[in-house]
């Protein structure tokens, strides 16, 4: 199989490691393999997402790349895919490279392999754009070092909330000697140098592939967050891939992953306690927007838009951070009046108005 053959196989494959919130989507006027949008600033950003190999020695139950699942393996050289990306690079198809690999013959050589690709393109080539590499569960220090003074972002996938939840899924990995163990590495070795990997670290968890709950997962983000300075989590809903032990299983709701990354902003950029968050018995979030089933625990509603902190404001469905910010700065001059007025700074005001008072006047008769 010839090198764009191969090529086209493993970016299809590459779709499985996540490095956007919305799935993501192949966007190319000329058909090309392998074109997906991250988000930025607000701005899609198109990179290059390939696989190195898609040949693996790891039994994880989920996985298309399972060592026990019989299927054509392939693999790129560094220098194929250095060759490749620059070609997309230099012709403006994309902005920069996610890279990941499956283990090949052990987790050395296949950091080598991925560390190679990127000083090829570091170092002989002079490329200074956004790569984006994926860290392998067990990799040594000093090539986790390595991989972070060459790439602008570092990632390695957690997969489960727990020991238990790991081992149910990828019984070849510690969850805390393989991942927790790097990433107070990748934490330690950034905060020494922040010229380290300086967009951040990421991760994923695989939804709904074992019996770990939403409250499992949020409470292992939010450490994440707290303790390792995570810059964000993708949650992959669990489906089942033929010739995998898990075959047979049923696939995760999308609507459950939905809500998680809802859960996770609120942990992540509102500063929400995991206790604030609505969970039924069995630890699953509720039907509903997280922010909305929140609001009807709390006993701090209704909110006085005149009055109420900072902390208050952004817990009101309907309110955001700019907006809370931009109310604050408002009613330092001039108090608000009329719940119009919040209509136009961006307030979702049929989402807010249950929940808040202006000049002590309700606005909904609507029951908490």
């Amino acid at each position: 199989m010839n090198v764009y053959n191969r090529m086209q196989v493993l970016c299809d494959w590459a779709q499985y490691d996540l490095c956007d919130y919305i799935a993501p989507v192949k966007e190319s006027s000329s058909n090309l393999p392998g074109i997906y949008n991250a988000t930025a600033n607000g701005c899609k950003i198109p990179l290059f997402k390939v696989l190195m190999s898609n040949k693996c020695v790891n039994n994880c139950k989920y996985c298309i790349n399972q060592a026990k699942r019989n299927f054509t393996r392939l693999e790129l050289t560094p220098k194929e895919i250095a060759k490749i990306f620059l070609d997309y690079y230099n012709n403006s198809h994309v902005n920069g490279l996610f890279l990941s690999s499956g283990i090949v013959k052990n987790i050395d050589e296949t950091m080598e392999n991925l560390i190679e690709v990127v000083k090829l393109l570091r170092k002989d080539y002079g490329y200074d754009d956004y790569i984006h590499l994926k860290v392998i569960p067990g990799a040594s220090k000093d090539s986790i070092k390595r991989a972070m003074e060459l790439s602008n972002r570092v990632s390695i996938n957690i997969e489960a909330s727990t020991s238990d939840g790991l081992h149910e899924i990828s019984p070849n990995k510690s969850y805390q000697k393989d991942i927790l163990r790097r990433f107070k590495w990748i934490n330690n070795l950034g905060k020494k140098n922040k010229k380290l990997a300086p967009s951040g670290v990421t991760t994923q968890y695989i939804i709904g592939a074992n019996d770990e709950s939403d409250e499992d997962v949020l409470k292992s983000v939010s450490n994440l967050y707290k303790k390792m300075n995570l810059k964000r989590s993708y949650y992959s809903p669990f489906e089942a891939i033929a010739g995998t032990e898990l075959e047979n299983k049923e696939n995760c709701d999308r609507a459950r992953s939905n809500r998680l990354y809802q859960g996770d902003a609120l942990i992540h950029d509102y500063n929400f306690d995991i206790n604030e968050l609505n969970f039924d018995n069995n630890g699953i979030l509720k039907k509903e927007d997280p922010k909305i089933a929140a609001a009807k625990m709390r006993d701090i509603f209704p909110v006085d838009i005149n009055s109420g902190s900072f902390k208050e404001l952004i817990r009101v469905p309907g309110i955001g951070l700019k907006s809370a910010k931009r109310i604050i700065d408002i009613r330092k001059n001039k108090p608000f009046k009329s719940i119009n007025q919040l209509k136009e700074l961006g307030v979702v005001t049929n989402r807010a108005q249950t929940y808040i008072k202006i000049s002590g006047n309700y606005q909904s008769t609507l029951k908490l």
